[in-house]
């Protein structure tokens, strides 16, 4: 996305800030001040006339983009799907290739699921059905064998040289309050009290309130026997023997493989409820915080507000042009964590899967909140006046991308340069081991690497993308910080996922068709928000031949879903055999 962006915003740039730009500062005849002190407005198409014959390169400049836009979003689908097909025909085998996850297993009283599974499978797939393994319901005593391995595996690197290295007291400083601390030792090993019993981690009576659940993880002998196991619909009820490719060992998410199948559906209404909720209550924060960009309009509605535009004007700027997008910030670091948690409750049997689904949830948040939000409640006090005059709708509607221009510029600044630098310096995470080692006085858990935070970065690079699309033509004085923006987050993020991050499994390219939707809803939304300002400038031209371009770019869109995504939703079994002659030929 970052490589596209750059590739497609500079080609805007270049566009736009030399070809445009200067029509917007030259659209009326006014007499102009410096350029260091001259209003946004002045550079947006909120300055050109009506009836102006210089609308028609706005509608050139927006088929060119469009069109460039298209063909490398075209090549970058095609190049993705191809680096999948090849990733999946190399990659070294592993037991998630060859297992499928069967849910809704018919409970009976005469048998058990594990008999069930058996027989169903040897019956309908006796050529490559190998074995399986039941899932349970383990409760609290897993947590436990859990908690002891973790304390085992900790334990495990001390010998006896090092206990009797160790077997003094402790003394330190607490780095609080300056007192030393004394307040554990290790006993020599005869003086340990021995135990009544012995307990073995794998002692079978630990599954005493194990609970077999309408869920198996079945082997077959091949891939491709259990590709065409996970792709056919088993029986003629859809809600039972549902069957799924099984994730990587290292993505199963297991804390969701028991959950009922038949309850799944009943997750996701609630989740999605929650999340529509979640962003109406949300309105409330952004309206206030894009009101501060409008102090003049607030006067008007709140008396009580007219000290502070009486202050000096350093600080009236500094109130209506970083204070919003700063404050908006702060509240926008609480989204990713409480659309991880809706994700988390939808019942994905994937850390994948999860993350995928947070990353949408974000996405649709920011676009919403951010992008259409912002856009309304920046301008909601001025249309308080619409009732009064009906015939300044159409004006103040042609104002409201334009209008929010300064906004967009400064949300860039915040939540995208400062983003990166936060995210290259990872002051959270050096606040974190700073704690843990010197405050806590706790070892450094070598074992513990983060992984990409896909569901908060790829959100809002993409939300970065809409705002360049949209504010290209009509506030091109935005391209030129994106731009910065793209070119620093290329640097840090190939940096970061070298580097930095770990990676625990591989998606194989899942995320692109999110940020193919994304780029195809971000031209189509540009080119109507155009076909509306064209019409309120009185451009008949401009508008007529904006439609035809609406048009082709839901055909492209079409085309691509028809030839490119089913590449991303299953495994070819051309590939899939394919990879088993390759891996054949290997060994031999």
């Amino acid at each position: 996305m970052l490589v596209f962006s750059i590739r497609i915003f500079s080609l805007a740039a270049l566009l736009c800030v030399f070809g445009i730009l200067p029509l917007h500062y030259h659209g009326q005849n006014i007499q102009h001040l410096r350029i260091p002190y001259e209003d946004l407005d002045i550079f947006t198409i909120g300055n050109v006339e009506k009836r102006s014959r210089w609308l028609w390169v706005h509608c050139l400049v927006l088929y060119i983009i469009s069109g460039v836009a298209c063909i490398l979003l075209y090549l970058e689908f095609r190049h993705i799907a191809r680096l999948r097909l090849l990733h999946l025909k190399r990659a070294t085998p592993n037991p998630g290739q060859f297992t499928v996850l069967v849910r809704g297993i018919p409970k009976t009283k005469k048998e058990s699921c594990s008999s069930a599974v058996d027989d169903f499978f040897t019956k309908y797939h006796a050529s490559s059905y190998l074995f399986h393994q039941i899932v349970y319901k383990t409760g609290k005593v897993q947590k436990i064998m859990t908690g002891a391995k973790k304390a085992c595996r900790k334990l495990k690197n001390f010998t006896d040289t090092t206990v009797d290295q160790s077997c003094k007291a402790i003394t330190y400083r607490c780095c609080l309050c300056g007192a030393s601390s004394n307040s554990f030792q290790l006993l020599p090993t005869d003086e340990v009290v021995p135990s009544k019993g012995k307990v073995d981690l794998d002692d079978s009576s630990l599954n005493i309130d194990n609970e077999e659940c309408a869920a198996a993880f079945v082997f077959f002998k091949t891939r491709y026997g259990a590709l065409v196991a996970s792709d056919v619909l088993q029986t003629s009820n859809p809600t039972k023997w549902v069957t799924d490719l099984a994730p990587e060992p290292n993505d199963v998410y297991w804390s969701n493989i028991w959950l009922p199948y038949k309850q799944l559906w009943i997750r996701r209404i609630a989740t999605l409820l929650g999340s529509v909720v979640f962003m109406l209550l949300f309105l409330a924060p952004v309206t206030f915080i894009n009101g501060l960009s409008q102090l003049d309009q607030l006067q008007k509605r709140l008396p009580f507000l007219n000290g502070i535009l009486k202050q000096p004007h350093h600080l009236v700027q500094l109130i209506t042009g970083y204070l919003p997008s700063v404050i908006l910030q702060i509240f926008l670091y609480t989204v990713a964590p409480i659309m991880m948690l809706f994700s988390t409750l939808e019942g994905p049997i994937s850390h994948s899967e999860r993350k995928r689904s947070a990353c949408c949830k974000v996405l649709y948040f920011l676009i919403w909140n951010v992008f259409f939000v912002n856009v309304v409640s920046g301008t909601v006090l001025k249309q308080l006046d619409f009732f009064s005059s009906p015939k300044d709708i159409p004006v103040q509607l042609a104002k409201v991308i334009p209008g929010q221009a300064s906004f967009f510029i400064t949300y860039v600044l915040t939540s995208g340069w400062a983003s990166l630098s936060s995210e290259l310096m990872q002051l959270f995470g050096l606040i974190y081991n700073f704690i843990r080692k010197y405050v806590l006085r706790m070892k450094e858990d070598t074992e513990f690497v983060p992984s990409f935070p896909y569901h908060t970065e790829v959100p809002k690079v993409l939300l970065f993308g809409l705002l360049g699309f949209t504010c290209s033509v009509l506030a091109p004085l935005i391209l030129p910080f994106l731009l910065v923006y793209f070119f620093l987050g290329y640097v840090v993020y190939r940096n970061q996922l070298l580097n930095v991050y770990r990676t625990r499994y591989d998606t194989g390219g899942l995320y692109w068709p999110i940020i193919h939707n994304t780029v195809i809803f971000s031209l189509v939304l540009t080119q109507i928000i155009c076909l509306g300002v064209f019409g309120l400038k009185v451009s008949p031209v401009a508008a007529g031949f904006t439609i035809p371009l609406i048009i082709f770019t839901l055909l492209f869109n079409q085309y691509c879903r028809t030839r490119l995504l089913p590449l991303f939703s299953t495994f070819p079994a051309q590939v899939c055999i394919a990879s088993i002659i390759l891996q054949a030929s290997s060994r031999t």
